[in-house]
């Protein structure tokens, strides 16, 4: 169930100690690459539905300036901000088109958006026009992101470059209170699914967890084993049949199979870069395609279908963690 943050959080924040007003210039350090804000950023840019949703989330809608690349549409609790917020691109924004805002401050999910191969732009090329760009740590943290399509983990991924993300956006907006009740709220949250998840008690259960394909008959793109994806699976008591260090590898059906994987999880979402975006696409060719249509999960019907975005680094990943712990105690034994 998609939700704001808690009643609980909100009534509990009053009486937590009060974030200090940030103290500018900030100067944070930004996966190795200094940023320094001399007071809170407006016209913000958002190259991604994680950063934009957050920024909702912090309710710095009105120092938004305009938003790209979206996976699903927008949490219904923030539609009608969203609409007061330009979508400069569903998917990659141009350069020009995100410099023409004259942003104070570009946040984007992924580091092949802005890093140092990024296809909107390169760190450098922003600061040379002085605007901050920063990569959530969640995709840039014990990660060589240029090796392979989405970048390979150094390190099993860790929820707390999540919290970090969250907790430096909120400082260098000044809004240092409302990110530490959105963290409280997202940390019982975890917690929370995660018993939830152990006290079912699932016996060595495995899973793949296939995002899409640029073409239905190619091989998929699949989470990796130390991606984000995995960290979810792991917290739930899954084993992901898929071992590579890559983000989102390609893996061949065949070798899905032999696998064989307890629960298939798949991807739902509004984008339509790839035929396989659609979930509906991609239930039907696992039904008929004659090796995935002889997986056991695929025979009695152990899939879940999980939006796209819940599989990112953002406030939905932890919807994500409870709508897998949901579909977990509803699955055929």
């Amino acid at each position: 169930m998609t939700r704001l943050i808690s009643v609980a959080a909100l009534l509990l924040a009053p009486l937590m100690a009060q974030a200090a007003p940030t103290q500018y210039p900030l100067t944070l350090d930004n996966c190795g690459w200094p940023l320094t804000f001399d007071g809170p950023p407006d016209n913000v840019v958002s190259i991604g539905q994680s950063t934009t949703e957050i920024l909702y989330a912090l309710e710095a809608q009105d120092r938004m300036a305009g938003t790209a690349l979206w996976f699903n549409e927008v949490l219904p609790a923030y539609a009608e901000v969203n609409e007061g917020v330009e979508r400069i691109a569903d998917n990659m924004p141009g350069f020009e088109a995100v410099v023409n805002k004259r942003p104070g401050f570009v946040p984007t999910m992924f580091d092949w958006m802005i890093g140092a191969q990024g296809v909107v732009g390169t760190r450098e090329q922003f600061a040379d026009l002085g605007i901050p760009a920063y990569v959530m740590p969640t995709d840039c943290a014990q990660k060589n992101n240029t090796v392979g399509a989405d970048g390979t983990r150094l390190a099993d991924f860790d929820i707390a470059t999540l919290y970090q993300s969250i907790d430096e956006i909120a400082a260098i907006m000044d809004l240092s209170d409302r990110g530490d009740a959105l963290i409280a709220d997202l940390r019982a949250r975890e917690a929370a699914a995660v018993d939830r998840a152990q006290a079912l008690d699932l016996p060595d259960a495995s899973a793949v967890v296939w995002f899409s394909s640029a073409h239905l008959e190619v091989d998929p793109y699949v989470a990796g084993g130390r991606g984000i994806p995995a960290w979810m699976l792991r917290a739930l008591g899954l084993r992901n049949v898929v071992t590579s260090d890559e983000e989102w590898p390609t893996v061949g059906w065949e070798t899905i199979a032999r696998a064989d994987p307890s629960v298939i999880v798949i991807a739902r979402m509004d984008r339509r870069r790839f035929p396989a975006d659609d979930h509906e696409a991609k239930l039907e060719f696992l039904a008929r395609d004659p090796v995935t249509s002889q997986m056991t999960a695929v025979r009695e019907g152990r899939i879940i279908i999980l939006d796209a975005e819940a599989m990112h680094a953002g406030i939905r990943m932890i919807d994500g963690l409870e709508a897998l712990t949901d579909a977990m105690a509803d699955l055929p034994r």
